[in-house]
Protein backbone atom coordinates (compact mmCIF):
# COMPACT_ATOMS: atom_id res chain seq x y z
CA UNK A 1 0.00 0.00 0.00
CA UNK A 2 1.37 3.39 -0.95
CA UNK A 3 1.81 6.33 0.86
CA UNK A 4 -1.27 8.21 -0.78
CA UNK A 5 -3.66 5.47 -0.11
CA UNK A 6 -2.61 5.46 3.43
CA UNK A 7 -3.20 8.81 3.58
CA UNK A 8 -6.72 8.84 2.24
CA UNK A 9 -7.55 5.86 4.91
CA UNK A 10 -6.33 7.77 7.92
CA UNK A 11 -8.58 10.82 6.69
CA UNK A 12 -11.50 8.00 6.59
CA UNK A 13 -10.75 7.09 9.98
CA UNK A 14 -9.62 10.31 11.53
CA UNK A 15 -13.66 11.62 9.87
CA UNK A 16 -15.08 8.85 11.43
CA UNK A 17 -13.23 9.27 14.89
CA UNK A 18 -14.66 13.10 14.36
CA UNK A 19 -17.79 11.65 14.30
CA UNK A 20 -18.00 9.63 16.72
CA UNK A 21 -16.53 12.56 19.04
CA UNK A 22 -19.96 14.26 17.80
CA UNK A 23 -22.31 11.91 18.96
CA UNK A 24 -20.38 11.37 22.61
CA UNK A 25 -21.07 14.98 23.49
CA UNK A 26 -25.25 14.44 22.41
CA UNK A 27 -25.40 12.05 24.41
CA UNK A 28 -24.11 13.45 27.14
CA UNK A 29 -26.43 16.00 27.28
CA UNK A 30 -29.47 13.75 27.74
CA UNK A 31 -31.00 13.96 31.16
CA UNK A 32 -31.36 10.57 33.19
CA UNK A 33 -34.78 9.32 33.83
CA UNK A 34 -34.84 10.13 37.12
CA UNK A 35 -34.78 13.65 37.01
CA UNK A 36 -36.99 14.06 34.71
CA UNK A 37 -40.38 13.14 36.22
CA UNK A 38 -43.76 12.59 34.87
CA UNK A 39 -45.96 9.51 34.76
CA UNK A 40 -45.20 5.84 34.63
CA UNK A 41 -45.38 5.76 30.78
CA UNK A 42 -42.74 8.85 30.70
CA UNK A 43 -40.92 7.24 33.04
CA UNK A 44 -40.07 3.68 31.22
CA UNK A 45 -39.78 5.62 28.06
CA UNK A 46 -37.05 8.18 29.76
CA UNK A 47 -35.20 4.87 31.00
CA UNK A 48 -35.39 3.06 27.84
CA UNK A 49 -33.90 5.77 26.14
CA UNK A 50 -31.31 5.95 28.76
CA UNK A 51 -30.19 2.35 28.58
CA UNK A 52 -30.32 2.54 24.85
CA UNK A 53 -28.00 5.49 24.85
CA UNK A 54 -25.60 3.71 27.42
CA UNK A 55 -25.55 1.17 24.92
CA UNK A 56 -24.55 3.66 22.17
CA UNK A 57 -22.06 4.91 24.49
CA UNK A 58 -19.98 1.09 25.33
CA UNK A 59 -20.66 0.49 21.39
CA UNK A 60 -19.37 4.17 20.27
CA UNK A 61 -16.29 3.06 22.93
CA UNK A 62 -15.38 0.06 21.58
CA UNK A 63 -15.11 1.73 17.85
CA UNK A 64 -13.09 4.46 19.05
CA UNK A 65 -10.61 1.52 20.31
CA UNK A 66 -10.87 -0.23 16.58
CA UNK A 67 -10.30 3.12 15.24
CA UNK A 68 -7.20 3.90 17.38
CA UNK A 69 -5.67 0.81 16.35
CA UNK A 70 -6.01 1.12 12.87
CA UNK A 71 -4.17 4.44 13.06
CA UNK A 72 -1.32 2.86 15.06
CA UNK A 73 -0.92 0.21 12.58
CA UNK A 74 -0.99 2.78 9.89
CA UNK A 75 2.11 4.42 12.07
CA UNK A 76 3.59 1.09 12.29
CA UNK A 77 3.47 0.59 8.27
CA UNK A 78 0.67 -3.23 9.29
CA UNK A 79 -2.36 -1.31 7.74
CA UNK A 80 -3.79 -3.35 5.26
CA UNK A 81 -2.78 -6.65 6.28
CA UNK A 82 -4.85 -9.53 7.83
CA UNK A 83 -3.62 -10.30 11.32
CA UNK A 84 -4.57 -13.79 10.87
CA UNK A 85 -3.66 -14.66 7.47
CA UNK A 86 -1.05 -12.30 6.72
CA UNK A 87 -2.40 -11.47 3.29
CA UNK A 88 -3.52 -7.81 2.39
CA UNK A 89 -7.02 -6.75 3.20
CA UNK A 90 -9.49 -5.93 -0.41
CA UNK A 91 -9.70 -2.49 -0.68
CA UNK A 92 -13.20 -2.62 -0.83
CA UNK A 93 -13.40 -4.29 3.12
CA UNK A 94 -10.96 -0.97 4.15
CA UNK A 95 -13.68 1.23 2.18
CA UNK A 96 -16.13 -0.09 4.19
CA UNK A 97 -14.60 -0.55 7.44
CA UNK A 98 -11.01 0.94 7.20
CA UNK A 99 -10.44 -0.26 10.89
CA UNK A 100 -10.81 -3.88 9.62
CA UNK A 101 -8.23 -5.81 10.96
CA UNK A 102 -8.79 -8.99 9.31
CA UNK A 103 -9.55 -9.94 5.38
CA UNK A 104 -13.16 -10.96 5.00
CA UNK A 105 -12.52 -14.58 4.72
CA UNK A 106 -10.85 -15.05 7.99
CA UNK A 107 -13.26 -12.43 9.36
CA UNK A 108 -15.91 -14.86 8.16
CA UNK A 109 -14.62 -17.89 9.61
CA UNK A 110 -14.04 -15.93 12.57
CA UNK A 111 -17.68 -14.97 12.89
CA UNK A 112 -19.36 -18.33 12.05
CA UNK A 113 -17.08 -19.91 15.54
CA UNK A 114 -18.81 -17.68 17.66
Amino acid sequence: MNKSDLLHYKNLLLAKQQELSASESLVGSISPASQLGGDPVDMAASETSAFVQTRLKQTDSKLSRAIEDALTRIRQERFGTCEECGQPISRARLEAVPWARHCIDCKERQDSRS
